[in-house]
């Protein structure tokens, strides 16, 4: 009986993994289970129910005493878990595994449902589906956090649910609180339930196991409603929605797809099985070429086999536009439709997601964090992988690490199957190739990389593709800096008093970083101040107060030293209104801080000087503004439906040119959109994905905003249409880069401006375009080699990178210390905590248990109160000590705590117990042990109650 009880959980563990919270049902269990066992599943949990229920099952199947199953039935009965009990003891999951397309259609309409329900009304009407645990821990959720926090954890329960009714007893409360904009997508999943089994009966339907996807070797004709030249017609009404993908029993056929012939001949390799990179101009349609690609290969996967496609993009706004546009192509064709990326991902099974997926979009990391995590065993799961935006494997990136993984078992493992890989690149770049043969040496390791075996570009139909893709007339304008800038004069004043301010408290201040010769308003002298401050943190003297003293005051002068710098970077590029801006927002931002002796000096020594800075911007104009200011009138005076993409290298210059552009009344009336690159988790800049999302959409749509500010975020892969001008403002790259934004300009007579007052920058844009031929040219070397001897020379690579990757892995890194040691803060040396307070959340995140901790801090509250990986951030944390506040990180709640800081390692110094001190710019460089996050451990550290 033993062994058969054991051989029924291990059969139907997935069931269960994705079922019970190991903590509602230990307590059962204390019979059979250690302590040890219980505390060890407990702190498990921590990482989520899953992975603590998989290790529940592993210790279930280790035990040995009399009645452990029967008290695990009974258990579970107790913990309310009626039907997962009811199936263990009758062995029979019929009414578990019904409810198994319910939750995989939720969890897709998971969006809508969150934004459209109340769960205080929602969860108390669903006791009988629910835990009653579970609905208060809902209602706290909704309460503490708002209704959004809410919803999720709502959906995260009746995904979890064993009860057989849930789903029925879900559409009556929707429809008892007129819940229409779920309801009318949820609904669909009854309907498409009746379909199957109605569908099951019909001989006809089950027939035909396939989709059926039409090719065509005629030309495309002209279609008014392609968003883009290269998109191929589809053979239906035009009119296009993106809605939540439906459930439903294939087969049913996919859109008729007529690819141009150039697209066709681009995708014949791939059509033959082959491991292809596509290498075609923006704008060509690379994305619809994929789309063709998928279902060519799902048509032909065996009947006794399932294909399972994954695609993966670089940018998150690239993931969300290709997610839509597969969403829509495989709409109503009974293949399922999947994608998530970052946080997204941190609230849903994605291993189980993606395994009963057929098509997956993601964002690269995470099918790395799920093959590191052990939620895919391997990347065998899939049967095709696209890459977009193929060139980026290189060095570290993920889709290199993926490949890595995907070398590792071709070498290792050789009779293994392993998915087809299509890869998709406007240019597959040539690295710092100085010659025809590095540049096809480089592209032969790219390959090599993604175990390409052809490079397919269009060659028979090129004319086709001149016509459809417009190559944009590309001119250089440089502009003059300005004759006399007094505002740089004066800043350079104030910037030589505060070095010598700087000095009188260290004269050994010059000794302190290697760069010598620099100049203000420049990255050189940047990379000075970063020199200095990263030997203050390690500066060390005898008296401690006056190590303290000294270093506080040293981060002080090189911190308004690093502000006055970037104010000059401004002022190079925009108008010195912008710049002085930006730097009163500075000060103005110091007098409500910790506003010590110093700072009161530094800002006293500024405003003295504020009078003479006001009246200069009034009148200092940039030359390079009236270069820009003349393209654009005279672009939207020949073409006044002109759309213009403006590229520019930081976040303060998207800002700067926006404002100036309001408000110079000759081009208000273009009303600039921005968009810029995602913050960073502790950071209070940066643009959300909403944001960005919003941005591209009323520039996209309106006709109102015939102008985006750009930084590099839109340069690669998102689809922006219809525009006919593109600026590059001191915006010069490598070769990729350059061929990216050029092809910006899909309309046809598109014109791209490089506009610069930099002589070198437009030196280094001439020799992109002999790298962009020398790329070309090696490119055709590889496709006329020997097939054979490509992928030989392919083997040869991969087998010496595996050899050199190897070495690494084998090769032990230096040993942990179990040390305790001393955090101090990096610019004040105050005594912040001991190392071994430190604990590790979710394997990047690092809080202190120390109660006293709180008391070396103070907070603000956070500008941008978001949620990541479980964790929800609600203010910026400060050093307490009044001559300091510098920025320790952020605190917020995490599961049902309050108030638990995360701390950046940079902001620290780590101090030895033999009094040496040693500094970490990333938690991955440390040389001292961690635990790991314990629930129970903080339980006893932070209250659980608001402060």
């Amino acid at each position: 009986m033993g062994a058969e009880v054991k051989e029924s959980l291990r059969l139907y563990s997935n069931y269960i993994m994705n079922i019970i919270r190991p903590s509602y049902v230990l307590h059962y269990m204390e019979t059979w289970m250690s302590e040890s066992i219980i505390d060890q599943i407990k702190a498990e949990e921590a990482k989520g129910p899953t992975a603590a229920a998989k290790l529940f099952i592993d210790k279930l199947l280790d035990l040995e005493a009399e009645g452990w199953y029967q008290g695990l039935i009974d258990g579970l009965r107790a913990a309310e878990y009626e039907g997962l009990s009811r199936a263990l003891a009758d062995t029979d999951f019929k009414d578990i595994e019904s409810l198994e397309e319910h939750k995989r259609h939720l969890n897709f309409i998971r969006p809508i449902v969150t934004g459209n329900i109340k769960p205080e009304e929602v969860a108390p009407e669903l006791s009988g589906c629910l835990i009653q645990r579970e609905v208060e821990e809902i209602l706290q959720e909704t309460n503490t956090k708002g209704t959004t926090a809410g919803a999720q954890k709502l959906i995260d329960c009746l995904l979890r649910s064993d009860k057989k009714e849930w789903p029925k007893t879900f559409t009556l409360v929707l429809e008892r609180y007129e819940c229409k904009e779920v309801l009318e997508v949820w609904k669909e999943d009854t309907e498409c339930q009746n379909e199957k089994k109605m569908s099951t009966d019909d001989p006809v339907e089950a027939a035909s196991p396939f989709m059926m996807i039409q090719f065509t070797e005629e030309p495309a004709l002209d279609n008014q409603c392609l968003s883009a030249p290269g998109e191929p017609e589809l053979e239906q009404d035009c009119e296009h929605t993106t809605k939540p993908a439906k459930i439903i029993s294939p087969p049913v056929s996919i859109k008729a797809m007529k690819l141009r012939n150039y697209q066709e001949e681009l995708a014949q390799p791939a059509y033959r099985g082959n491991n292809t990179i596509i290498s075609a101009p923006t704008g060509c349609g690379k994305t619809f070429v994929a789309l063709s690609i998928c279902a060519h290969h799902l048509k032909s996967i065996p009947a006794d086999q399932k294909g399972k496609v994954v695609f993966m993009a670089t940018k998150v706004p690239v993931y969300e536009q290709q997610k839509n546009i597969f969403h829509e192509y495989f709409e109503d064709t009974g293949y399922s439709v999947t994608g998530f990326c970052g946080e997204q991902a941190d609230n849903i099974p994605i291993g189980m997601v993606i395994e009963k997926s057929d098509i997956i979009i993601l964002t690269p990391q995470i099918l790395v964090n799920c093959l590191e995590d052990g939620l895919l065993s391997s990347l065998s799961i899939f049967t095709l992988m696209i890459f977009d935006e193929c060139h980026n494997t290189i060095g570290n990136h993920p889709y290199n690490v993926l490949m890595f993984k995907y070398l590792d078992q071709k070498l290792d493992s050789p009779g293994q199957k392993l998915p087809q890989i299509v890869g998709l690149t406007a240019s597959v770049g040539t690295g710092r190739s100085r010659c025809a043969e590095e540049a096809v040496q480089y592209i032969s390791k790219l390959c090599s990389s993604l175990d390409i075996e052809c490079i397919s570009t269009v060659k028979e139909n090129l004319e086709e593709l001149k016509k459809v893709v417009y190559k944009p007339e590309k001119s250089v304008h440089e502009a003059s800096c300005r004759k006399n800038d007094p505002f740089a004069g004066i800043m350079s004043e104030i910037m030589t008093e505060i070095e010598q301010m700087a000095k009188s408290v260290y004269p050994n201040l010059e000794t302190m970083s290697d760069i010598q010769n620099r100049t203000i308003g420049t990255q050189k002298y940047d990379n000075w101040i970063i020199g200095i401050q990263k030997k203050c943190r390690l500066l060390q003297l005898e008296d401690k107060m006056e190590e303290s003293r000294l270093c506080s005051a040293l981060f002080t002068y090189t911190e308004h030293l690093r502000k006055c710098n970037n104010a000059l970077i401004i002022n190079e590029d925009a108008r010195t209104q912008d710049a002085l801006d930006y730097l009163q927002n500075f000060y103005n931002n110091i007098k409500n801080g910790t506003f010590t002796d110093i700072e009161q000096k530094l800002v006293k020594m500024f405003e003295v000087k504020l009078p003479q800075l006001l009246e200069i911007a009034k009148d200092n104009e940039n030359p390079k503004l009236e270069e820009l200011q003349f393209i654009l009138s005279e672009s939207y005076r020949e073409n006044p439906e002109t759309r213009t993409l403006l590229f520019v290298n930081t976040r303060a210059l998207v800002a700067a040119l926006k404002k100036w552009i309001e408000d110079t009344p000759s081009l208000s009336f273009l009303k600039p959109e921005t968009i810029f690159g995602r913050n960073k988790r502790h950071d209070n800049i940066g643009m959300t994905l909403p944001s960005q999302k919003g941005a591209l959409d009323t520039f996209k749509n309106s006709g109102d905003n015939k102008l985006l500010i750009a930084t590099s975020v839109a340069d690669e892969g998102i689809d922006i249409p219809a525009c006919n001008l593109v600026l590059l403002y001191e915006y010069v790259g490598n070769v990729t880069k350059m061929i990216q934004v050029r092809g910006r300009g899909r309309a046809k007579d598109s014109k791209c401006y490089l506009i610069t007052s930099k002589h070198e920058q437009v030196e280094k844009e001439n020799i992109n375009l002999l790298h962009e031929e020398l790329m070309n040219n090696a490119v055709t070397v590889l496709q006329e080699k020997d097939r054979n001897e490509f992928i030989r020379q392919n083997l040869h690579f991969q087998r010496e990178e595996k050899r050199l990757r190897d070495i690494k892995k084998n090769f032990k890194g230096p040993v942990l210390s179990k040390e305790n040691k001393r955090l101090l803060c990096g610019r004040c040396k105050t005594f912040a905590c001991d190392t071994d307070n430190i604990r590790l959340i979710n394997k990047s995140h690092h809080t202190v248990i120390d109660r006293s901790f709180k008391d070396k801090y103070f907070t603000r509250v956070h500008s941008k109160p978001v949620a990541f990986g479980g964790f929800h951030k609600k203010y910026k944390i400060f050093c307490k000590n009044p001559k300091c506040g510098d920025d320790w990180g952020i605190s917020g709640n995490y599961l049902s705590f309050q108030n638990i800081p995360l701390i950046k390692i940079d902001k620290f110094v780590v101090e030895n117990a033999n009094g040496t001190q040693e500094y970490f710019k990333k938690w991955v460089k440390v040389n001292f042990r961690m635990k790991e996050f314990n629930q129970e451990e903080i339980d006893e550290s932070f209250s659980a109650q608001t402060d």
